[in-house]
């Protein structure tokens, strides 16, 4: 007979979150594949699973939000569990500590600070961390996140001080500046060699400007950045069935050809 982990709680947060650790706990001791895991062995499973967390909510498949809430939940406790083996700390050390770093890190709810709207709690936030010990405010910044996400989690740090351009007028006529010094650097001779270390960094730029613009008109660059991955790869798909349908092979057709389809796959 299988082990029979504490059924399903209906109603009680605390009893699911409970039967959670029964089983991973049971798991960690009597699986061979979780009894090998290591923090390092999970991390690049915990990484994956947060990218297809971020697929189902920008394809709003509220189902699987569910299901991958639950697959990092699990992994968040999963290192929990390992760090306890070693007294390192434990699941109501995570929890206490997070609770705690929340209510010292919102004095205007938890406290008798005073604010008025939203950007006056995120200044709030960065200067809370500066004392509690942060040497910079972009030092919270992973080093390991992709460069669009990271410029502009810079970018809202940094206005999180008041380093930030006054209205989006401002950050366009950079944004325009920018592409401006990317395109002169190739408005050379056709016999001139391109300096493509400086062409590489003019175009860094055109695409730090651009973000920051992003953010002054409330668009997150990451989603809008995939949204049209996702839109390109449904119009290509679309474009490589009907190909197939009439028995032609793309690298055969010309692009005047494809693009009657690619057409056809806006309207669909």
């Amino acid at each position: 007979m299988p082990n029979n982990p504490i059924p399903a709680s209906a109603n009680n947060p605390a009893d699911a979150f409970m039967r959670l650790l029964t089983v991973l706990d049971t798991l960690r001791t009597q699986c061979p594949w979780d009894k090998k895991q290591t923090m390092e062995t999970l991390r690049h499973l915990t990484i994956e699973e947060t990218y297809e967390l971020s697929d189902a909510i920008l394809e709003g498949d509220l189902d699987e939000i569910k299901k991958e809430l639950g697959d990092v939940m699990m992994h968040l406790v999963f290192y929990s569990r390992i760090a306890s083996e070693t007294n390192e700390f434990n699941i109501t050390d995570v929890l206490n500590g997070v609770c705690d770093k929340l209510v010292n890190r919102h004095p205007h709810i938890y406290g008798d600070v005073d604010v008025q709207n939203e950007e006056d709690v995120k200044r709030n936030w960065e200067q809370i961390k500066l004392k509690e010990g942060n040497k910079s405010v972009l030092a919270g910044v992973p080093a390991s996140l992709p460069a669009l996400v990271k410029a502009a989690r810079i970018q809202e740090k940094a206005r999180g001080v008041g380093f930030d351009w006054e209205n989006k007028n401002q950050v366009w006529e950079k944004v325009e500046e920018e592409l401006q010094e990317f395109k002169s650097e190739f408005n050379v001779a056709d016999n001139t060699a391109i300096d493509v270390e400086k062409a590489e960094s003019e175009f860094g730029d055109v695409l730090f400007s651009l973000i920051n613009y992003a953010r002054f008109i409330n668009i997150n660059p990451e989603n809008a950045l995939e949204k049209t991955n996702k839109k390109f790869i449904k119009r290509f798909q679309y474009l490589e069935s009907k190909a197939k349908e009439n028995g032609k092979a793309l690298s055969d057709m010309t692009l005047a050809e494809m693009d009657i389809y690619w057409n056809e796959a806006k309207k669909v």
